[in-house]
Protein backbone atom coordinates (compact mmCIF):
# COMPACT_ATOMS: atom_id res chain seq x y z
CA UNK A 1 0.00 0.00 0.00
CA UNK A 2 2.84 2.34 0.89
CA UNK A 3 4.67 1.54 -2.35
CA UNK A 4 1.54 2.29 -4.37
CA UNK A 5 1.10 5.64 -2.59
CA UNK A 6 4.72 6.59 -3.24
CA UNK A 7 4.36 5.67 -6.91
CA UNK A 8 1.21 7.78 -7.23
CA UNK A 9 2.97 10.68 -5.52
CA UNK A 10 5.93 10.45 -7.91
CA UNK A 11 3.64 10.31 -10.94
CA UNK A 12 1.65 13.28 -9.68
CA UNK A 13 4.76 15.37 -9.02
CA UNK A 14 6.16 14.43 -12.44
CA UNK A 15 2.90 15.42 -14.13
CA UNK A 16 2.86 18.80 -12.34
CA UNK A 17 6.47 19.42 -13.35
CA UNK A 18 5.76 18.65 -17.02
CA UNK A 19 2.67 20.80 -16.92
CA UNK A 20 4.59 23.77 -15.48
CA UNK A 21 7.32 23.36 -18.11
CA UNK A 22 4.66 23.20 -20.83
CA UNK A 23 2.98 26.38 -19.55
CA UNK A 24 6.34 28.16 -19.38
CA UNK A 25 7.28 27.36 -22.97
CA UNK A 26 3.80 28.22 -24.25
CA UNK A 27 4.19 31.59 -22.51
CA UNK A 28 7.63 32.09 -24.15
CA UNK A 29 6.23 31.25 -27.58
CA UNK A 30 3.31 33.61 -27.10
CA UNK A 31 5.63 36.36 -25.88
CA UNK A 32 7.89 35.97 -28.92
CA UNK A 33 4.89 36.06 -31.26
CA UNK A 34 3.56 39.14 -29.49
CA UNK A 35 6.87 40.99 -29.81
CA UNK A 36 7.02 40.14 -33.53
CA UNK A 37 3.46 41.38 -34.06
CA UNK A 38 4.16 44.51 -32.03
CA UNK A 39 7.14 45.38 -34.22
CA UNK A 40 5.12 44.71 -37.37
CA UNK A 41 2.17 46.85 -36.30
CA UNK A 42 4.47 49.62 -35.07
CA UNK A 43 6.29 49.86 -38.39
CA UNK A 44 3.07 49.68 -40.38
CA UNK A 45 1.35 52.22 -38.12
CA UNK A 46 4.23 54.67 -38.35
CA UNK A 47 4.44 54.45 -42.13
CA UNK A 48 0.66 54.79 -42.33
CA UNK A 49 0.64 57.93 -40.18
CA UNK A 50 3.46 59.51 -42.19
CA UNK A 51 2.38 58.51 -45.68
CA UNK A 52 -1.42 58.48 -45.71
CA UNK A 53 -1.88 62.28 -45.58
CA UNK A 54 0.19 62.58 -48.78
CA UNK A 55 -1.84 60.09 -50.82
CA UNK A 56 -3.98 61.86 -53.41
CA UNK A 57 -4.93 61.54 -57.05
CA UNK A 58 -1.90 63.54 -58.19
CA UNK A 59 0.44 61.12 -56.42
CA UNK A 60 -0.78 58.24 -58.62
CA UNK A 61 -1.15 60.11 -61.93
CA UNK A 62 1.54 62.81 -62.12
CA UNK A 63 5.29 62.71 -62.60
CA UNK A 64 7.79 64.47 -60.31
CA UNK A 65 7.98 68.24 -60.47
CA UNK A 66 11.29 70.05 -61.06
CA UNK A 67 13.60 70.28 -58.04
CA UNK A 68 12.41 72.91 -55.59
CA UNK A 69 8.77 72.89 -56.71
CA UNK A 70 6.10 71.28 -54.55
CA UNK A 71 3.49 68.85 -55.81
CA UNK A 72 3.77 66.21 -58.47
CA UNK A 73 3.60 62.50 -57.87
CA UNK A 74 5.08 59.07 -58.49
CA UNK A 75 2.92 57.88 -61.37
CA UNK A 76 5.95 57.10 -63.49
CA UNK A 77 7.54 55.09 -60.67
CA UNK A 78 4.37 53.07 -60.12
CA UNK A 79 4.10 52.28 -63.83
CA UNK A 80 7.81 51.43 -63.98
CA UNK A 81 7.55 49.06 -61.03
CA UNK A 82 4.62 47.28 -62.68
CA UNK A 83 6.59 46.89 -65.93
CA UNK A 84 9.66 45.57 -64.12
CA UNK A 85 7.62 43.07 -62.11
CA UNK A 86 5.82 41.79 -65.22
CA UNK A 87 9.07 41.40 -67.17
CA UNK A 88 10.97 39.74 -64.32
CA UNK A 89 8.05 37.40 -63.61
CA UNK A 90 7.87 36.39 -67.26
CA UNK A 91 11.56 35.41 -67.17
CA UNK A 92 12.11 34.23 -63.60
CA UNK A 93 8.97 32.16 -62.98
CA UNK A 94 9.25 29.69 -65.91
CA UNK A 95 13.00 29.43 -65.33
CA UNK A 96 12.50 28.74 -61.62
CA UNK A 97 9.69 26.22 -62.16
CA UNK A 98 11.69 24.25 -64.75
CA UNK A 99 14.70 24.22 -62.41
CA UNK A 100 12.54 23.03 -59.53
CA UNK A 101 11.01 20.26 -61.67
CA UNK A 102 14.48 19.10 -62.71
CA UNK A 103 15.72 19.04 -59.11
CA UNK A 104 12.67 17.12 -57.92
CA UNK A 105 12.27 14.61 -60.74
CA UNK A 106 15.72 14.21 -62.28
CA UNK A 107 18.30 15.77 -59.95
CA UNK A 108 19.69 12.63 -58.34
CA UNK A 109 23.28 12.66 -59.62
CA UNK A 110 26.25 14.99 -59.38
CA UNK A 111 24.70 17.53 -61.73
CA UNK A 112 21.56 17.66 -59.59
CA UNK A 113 23.60 18.21 -56.44
CA UNK A 114 25.55 20.96 -58.19
CA UNK A 115 22.37 22.69 -59.36
CA UNK A 116 20.81 22.40 -55.89
CA UNK A 117 23.94 23.82 -54.25
CA UNK A 118 24.07 26.67 -56.77
CA UNK A 119 20.40 27.45 -56.16
CA UNK A 120 20.89 27.57 -52.40
CA UNK A 121 23.95 29.76 -52.91
CA UNK A 122 22.04 32.18 -55.16
CA UNK A 123 19.30 32.47 -52.53
CA UNK A 124 21.79 33.87 -50.02
CA UNK A 125 23.67 36.17 -52.43
CA UNK A 126 22.99 39.87 -51.65
CA UNK A 127 20.76 41.52 -54.21
CA UNK A 128 23.34 44.22 -54.92
CA UNK A 129 25.65 41.50 -56.29
CA UNK A 130 22.91 40.56 -58.76
CA UNK A 131 22.78 44.18 -59.82
CA UNK A 132 26.55 44.34 -60.34
CA UNK A 133 26.48 41.09 -62.32
CA UNK A 134 23.77 42.33 -64.69
CA UNK A 135 25.59 45.66 -64.92
CA UNK A 136 28.65 43.86 -66.32
CA UNK A 137 26.59 41.38 -68.33
CA UNK A 138 24.13 43.76 -70.00
CA UNK A 139 24.48 47.42 -69.08
CA UNK A 140 28.11 47.82 -70.17
CA UNK A 141 27.66 46.04 -73.55
CA UNK A 142 24.46 48.03 -74.23
CA UNK A 143 26.14 51.23 -73.01
CA UNK A 144 22.96 52.29 -71.26
CA UNK A 145 20.75 51.52 -68.27
CA UNK A 146 17.47 49.92 -69.25
CA UNK A 147 14.26 48.26 -68.11
CA UNK A 148 15.53 45.00 -69.62
CA UNK A 149 18.60 45.03 -67.38
CA UNK A 150 16.52 45.86 -64.30
CA UNK A 151 14.02 43.08 -65.02
CA UNK A 152 16.83 40.57 -65.58
CA UNK A 153 18.40 41.44 -62.22
CA UNK A 154 15.06 40.93 -60.48
CA UNK A 155 14.53 37.66 -62.38
CA UNK A 156 17.86 36.35 -61.08
CA UNK A 157 16.60 37.03 -57.56
CA UNK A 158 13.31 35.24 -58.23
CA UNK A 159 14.73 32.09 -59.83
CA UNK A 160 16.24 30.39 -56.73
CA UNK A 161 13.19 31.22 -54.60
CA UNK A 162 10.74 29.74 -57.12
CA UNK A 163 13.03 26.79 -57.86
CA UNK A 164 13.43 25.69 -54.25
CA UNK A 165 9.73 26.20 -53.53
CA UNK A 166 8.78 24.11 -56.56
CA UNK A 167 11.22 21.35 -55.66
CA UNK A 168 10.05 21.05 -52.06
CA UNK A 169 6.37 20.99 -53.04
CA UNK A 170 6.85 18.40 -55.78
CA UNK A 171 8.73 16.19 -53.33
CA UNK A 172 5.60 16.16 -51.14
CA UNK A 173 3.64 14.36 -53.88
CA UNK A 174 3.61 10.64 -52.99
CA UNK A 175 5.60 8.31 -55.24
CA UNK A 176 2.62 6.01 -55.79
CA UNK A 177 0.79 8.83 -57.61
CA UNK A 178 3.62 9.03 -60.14
CA UNK A 179 3.66 5.24 -60.42
CA UNK A 180 -0.10 5.18 -61.03
CA UNK A 181 0.25 7.60 -63.92
CA UNK A 182 3.11 5.61 -65.42
CA UNK A 183 1.12 2.38 -64.99
CA UNK A 184 -1.65 3.86 -67.15
CA UNK A 185 0.84 4.22 -69.96
CA UNK A 186 1.40 7.98 -69.72
CA UNK A 187 4.82 9.34 -70.68
CA UNK A 188 6.84 10.63 -67.77
CA UNK A 189 6.66 14.25 -68.95
CA UNK A 190 2.85 14.07 -68.97
CA UNK A 191 2.81 12.57 -65.47
CA UNK A 192 5.00 15.44 -64.25
CA UNK A 193 3.05 18.15 -66.08
CA UNK A 194 -0.55 17.04 -65.63
CA UNK A 195 -0.42 15.13 -62.34
CA UNK A 196 2.56 16.10 -60.19
CA UNK A 197 2.91 19.75 -61.18
CA UNK A 198 -0.81 20.41 -61.46
CA UNK A 199 -1.46 18.89 -58.05
CA UNK A 200 1.09 21.25 -56.48
CA UNK A 201 -0.06 24.34 -58.36
CA UNK A 202 -1.54 26.06 -55.32
CA UNK A 203 1.64 25.89 -53.27
CA UNK A 204 3.82 26.84 -56.23
CA UNK A 205 1.63 29.87 -56.87
CA UNK A 206 2.08 30.91 -53.27
CA UNK A 207 5.85 30.69 -53.68
CA UNK A 208 5.66 32.75 -56.87
CA UNK A 209 3.67 35.48 -55.18
CA UNK A 210 6.11 35.60 -52.28
CA UNK A 211 8.97 35.92 -54.77
CA UNK A 212 7.13 38.78 -56.48
CA UNK A 213 6.65 40.48 -53.12
CA UNK A 214 10.38 40.06 -52.46
CA UNK A 215 11.56 41.69 -55.70
CA UNK A 216 8.93 44.44 -55.58
CA UNK A 217 10.87 46.19 -52.81
CA UNK A 218 14.40 45.71 -54.17
CA UNK A 219 16.38 48.91 -54.62
CA UNK A 220 20.10 48.07 -54.85
CA UNK A 221 20.04 45.99 -58.08
CA UNK A 222 17.93 48.61 -59.85
CA UNK A 223 20.45 51.35 -59.07
CA UNK A 224 22.98 49.49 -61.24
CA UNK A 225 20.60 48.38 -63.98
CA UNK A 226 17.40 50.40 -64.43
CA UNK A 227 18.75 53.59 -62.79
CA UNK A 228 15.49 55.56 -63.01
CA UNK A 229 14.15 58.73 -64.59
CA UNK A 230 11.64 61.46 -63.79
CA UNK A 231 9.45 60.95 -66.86
CA UNK A 232 7.04 58.38 -68.25
CA UNK A 233 8.69 55.27 -69.62
CA UNK A 234 9.12 55.21 -73.41
CA UNK A 235 11.16 52.12 -74.34
CA UNK A 236 12.41 48.94 -72.71
CA UNK A 237 16.02 49.72 -73.69
CA UNK A 238 15.95 53.03 -71.81
CA UNK A 239 16.25 53.84 -68.08
CA UNK A 240 13.01 53.29 -66.17
CA UNK A 241 11.77 54.65 -62.88
CA UNK A 242 10.78 52.34 -60.03
CA UNK A 243 9.07 52.92 -56.72
CA UNK A 244 11.90 51.70 -54.42
CA UNK A 245 14.54 53.79 -56.23
CA UNK A 246 12.24 56.83 -56.26
CA UNK A 247 11.66 56.44 -52.52
CA UNK A 248 15.42 56.23 -51.96
CA UNK A 249 16.12 59.34 -54.04
CA UNK A 250 13.38 61.32 -52.29
CA UNK A 251 14.47 60.16 -48.83
CA UNK A 252 18.04 61.46 -49.25
CA UNK A 253 16.92 64.78 -50.76
CA UNK A 254 16.93 67.98 -48.64
CA UNK A 255 13.31 68.95 -49.50
CA UNK A 256 10.49 68.33 -47.06
CA UNK A 257 7.91 67.85 -49.81
CA UNK A 258 9.96 65.02 -51.30
CA UNK A 259 10.28 63.42 -47.88
CA UNK A 260 6.50 63.53 -47.61
CA UNK A 261 6.11 61.79 -50.97
CA UNK A 262 8.74 59.22 -50.00
CA UNK A 263 6.62 58.19 -47.01
CA UNK A 264 3.58 57.94 -49.29
CA UNK A 265 5.55 55.73 -51.68
CA UNK A 266 6.69 53.52 -48.80
CA UNK A 267 3.08 53.12 -47.70
CA UNK A 268 1.99 52.12 -51.22
CA UNK A 269 4.81 49.57 -51.39
CA UNK A 270 3.86 48.05 -48.05
CA UNK A 271 0.20 47.89 -49.04
CA UNK A 272 1.15 46.19 -52.30
CA UNK A 273 3.11 43.47 -50.51
CA UNK A 274 0.33 43.12 -47.95
CA UNK A 275 -2.28 42.79 -50.71
CA UNK A 276 -0.24 40.10 -52.49
CA UNK A 277 0.01 37.99 -49.33
CA UNK A 278 -3.67 38.37 -48.41
CA UNK A 279 -4.88 37.71 -51.96
CA UNK A 280 -2.72 34.61 -52.26
CA UNK A 281 -4.09 33.13 -49.06
CA UNK A 282 -7.70 33.94 -49.93
CA UNK A 283 -7.55 32.60 -53.47
CA UNK A 284 -5.59 29.45 -52.67
CA UNK A 285 -7.19 28.48 -49.38
CA UNK A 286 -8.73 24.99 -49.47
CA UNK A 287 -12.41 24.81 -50.26
CA UNK A 288 -14.64 23.79 -47.33
CA UNK A 289 -15.76 20.19 -47.51
CA UNK A 290 -19.43 19.44 -47.25
CA UNK A 291 -20.45 17.60 -44.11
CA UNK A 292 -21.93 14.14 -44.32
CA UNK A 293 -25.44 13.42 -43.25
Amino acid sequence: MTTSSNLNSLLSSGFRKRKLINIFFIFCIGLAAGVALLALFYVFGYVLSQGFPSLNWAFFTQIPRPVGETGGGMGNALAGTAILILLSTGVGVPWGIFTGVYLSEYGRGKLGRLVRFSTDLLTSVPSIIMGLFVYVLLVIPMRRFSAIAGALALAFIMVPIVARTTEELLRLVPVHIREAGLALGLPRWKVILWIVLRGSLGGITTGIMLAVARVAGETAPLLFTALGNNYWHQSLDQPISSLPVQIYNYAISPFEDLHRQAWAGALVLILFVFAINITTRLVLRPAPTAGRD
